[in-house]
């Protein structure tokens, strides 16, 4: 099973996307190959983060490109 791509946007109005790591039930995450994005544009890249479940507005999951 392959791990799902996800798209986290905190209170600070950041989009990380990227490969979920591990979620638990404080929605703390990990993800793994992520990209931060500012306003639409890309800022940065992480081999990995963690991302506190008090920062986390949503997540959703994103469709792989082919």
């Amino acid at each position: 099973m392959t791990q799902p791509i996800i798209l986290v946007e905190t209170e600070l109005l950041v989009d990380y996307r990227g490969v979920l790591a591990c979620l638990d039930g404080y929605m703390n995450i990990a993800i793994q190959q992520n990209e931060k994005y500012l306003n639409g544009q890309l800022k940065n890249k992480y081999e990995d983060a963690f991302l506190r479940g008090n920062n986390v507005l949503y997540i959703s999951t994103q469709k792989r490109k082919a």
